[in-house]
């Protein structure tokens, strides 16, 4: 459970980054407009805004785990019609495992997932030599059910552009009870502190301000749809199949829900579930 010291500084956190948000957001605006009086074509910068995370509970050792709540909150956006399917019959699984997973895959083969949603199928190209803690763990979870049933909780549509998953609490604050290391910070994908489109990877606890949080990693993604500006401080695992990116689109149109007071989640207004995931040798 999360105690009141961490529900109180997890508060605090996020009011301060939401704080933030609007600032950058006035900067941005202040800029435009000095742009347009001088007739000059401008290039407006985004400021990179970190993917933060804080403690959400604690395993039998009382060691905390990986959790995951994605910053600046999403933009509400007027309910339009539910672009995706019933969820299939089943309920996620509340399974925790105190150590991470020993090494069984081969770092030299490629690697695969599948998330079969209730808005269509998500493949990923996994990227097991560049990140192969990372991709061994999600082989381990995905065959054990871990990822089944769960719904993908947060959708981030101003700043960054996100899509997060894989917390089968469906709050931000679930994790498999271990950690893993953070990997491929130095992907050469990662340009100019972008994380570019069709983009999946780790959550964690970093905190960019304080630089503590290192290797945190849980269970917890998020599939990037759009560019989004954020330090190169997530490991990126996979990228997703063009044929992936429009189910991304699709749910991404649908937009985002007001933030709910107690979680701060901005769930997507499409009913998004991980029916099944699979990851397989290709």
């Amino acid at each position: 459970m999360v105690s009141q010291e961490q529900r109180r500084r997890q508060l605090a956190r996020e009011k301060f980054l939401r704080q933030q948000q609007r600032r950058t957001d006035a900067r941005r605006k202040t800029r435009t407009r000095t742009a347009a009086i001088a007739s000059a074509v401008a290039v407006v910068l985004i400021g990179s805004f970190a993917l933060y995370t804080t403690d959400a509970f604690k395993s039998d050792d009382d060691k905390a785990n990986a959790s995951s709540e994605t910053t600046p909150s999403a933009t509400p956006t007027s309910k339009a019609p539910d672009p995706c399917d019933k969820p299939a019959d089943g309920k996620a699984k509340t399974e925790t495992w105190k150590k991470e997973p020993a090494m069984s895959i081969d770092k030299s083969a490629d690697y695969t997932m599948k998330l079969a949603t209730t808005c269509g199928d998500i493949d990923i190209d996994l990227k097991a030599s560049a990140a192969p803690r990372t991709v061994n763990s999600f082989a381990f979870l995905a065959g054990k059910g871990y990822f089944d049933h769960t719904n993908c909780h947060r959708l981030t549509n101003s700043g960054i552009f996100v899509l997060q998953c894989g917390d089968p609490q469906g709050t931000g604050m679930g994790g498999p009870g271990y950690t893993i290391p953070d990997e491929n910070l130095k992907d050469t994908t990662l340009k100019g502190d972008v994380y570019p489109a069709g983009t999946v990877a780790m959550a964690n606890q970093y905190n960019s301000q304080t630089k503590e949080g290192r290797n945190t990693g849980g269970s917890q993604f998020f599939l990037v749809y759009q560019d989004s500006p954020l330090p190169p401080d997530y490991t990126p695992f996979g990228t997703v199949t063009e044929a992936g990116m429009k189910v991304l689109k699709k749910i991404s149109d649908a937009g985002a829900q007001a933030a709910d007071p107690t979680t701060g989640n901005t769930a997507p207004n499409a009913t998004v579930v991980i029916n099944k995931a699979t990851v397989a040798k290709s």
